[in-house]
């Protein structure tokens, strides 16, 4: 009962949301790929080397990222099974 309660709020709060167009921005104005930061115009201005320099090398990120996918795998794992 319970999780139909929250899946009912969410739908609620996800339509209001849309309808409302809350988190939009009138000024970014894309359509479709409103969301998605490669349609900003000059965006790699903002991450290119000039604003934003990795202290480490791709592959430390890389092996970041996917040892927390291992370790919330196994974290999953040991709460499924108690």
């Amino acid at each position: 009962m319970i999780t139909i309660i929250v899946v009912a709020v969410a739908l609620i709060a996800v339509t209001y949301i849309m309808l409302h167009g809350i988190g939009l921005q009138d000024s970014l104005d894309f359509g479709a790929g409103a969301y998605y930061y490669a349609d900003i115009p000059d965006f790699e201005k903002y991450t290119g080397s000039t604003h934003f320099q990795a202290r480490w090398p791709f592959w430390a990120y890389a092996g970041l990222f996917l040892a927390w996918g291992a370790l919330m795998y196994a974290l999953w794992k040991y709460i499924d099974k108690h």
